[in-house]
């Protein structure tokens, strides 16, 4: 969270992002590369949301109980992060409509993306 994003593995090839072609779900690569930062960072925010939480749950722990419902609590997280942070372009305008409705990302970091895909964003976040 407090550093800067590391670049995705795409940024460093030969052909410059502005200059290739979109991709078949209206992608182009430049906006590939914003899209993986910005994905990246509102996961590294979840995560990190979710460590503190455990964290001060782990230090109310006073039974076997209170383990075994720290652990189902656990168990849907996961589920729920593993659902929610799938990075296929097909569906990625919903994902970050999410992302920004729930303040895990700002319609700023998501800058550099077509400026449709960033209305649809806008205002499916709103609903």
């Amino acid at each position: 969270m407090g550093g800067q994003a590391a670049e995705h593995p795409s940024a460093t090839r030969s052909t410059a992002p502005s200059q290739a072609p979109a991709d078949d779900a209206g992608w182009s690569e430049a906006e590939q590369i914003i899209a993986r930062c910005a994905f990246d960072r509102a996961q590294q925010r979840a995560i990190a949301s979710l460590v503190q939480t455990v964290q001060a749950h782990a230090r109310t722990l006073d039974s076997v109980e209170s383990v075994w419902t720290l652990h189902d609590f656990l168990s849907i997280q996961r589920h729920a992060i593993e659902g929610r942070f799938d990075f296929r372009l097909s569906g990625l305008l919903f994902v970050f409509a999410s992302l920004v409705r729930d303040e895990l990302l700002t319609l700023e970091e998501l800058d550099g993306l077509d400026a449709v895909k960033l209305a649809k964003i806008s205002a499916m976040s709103r609903i």
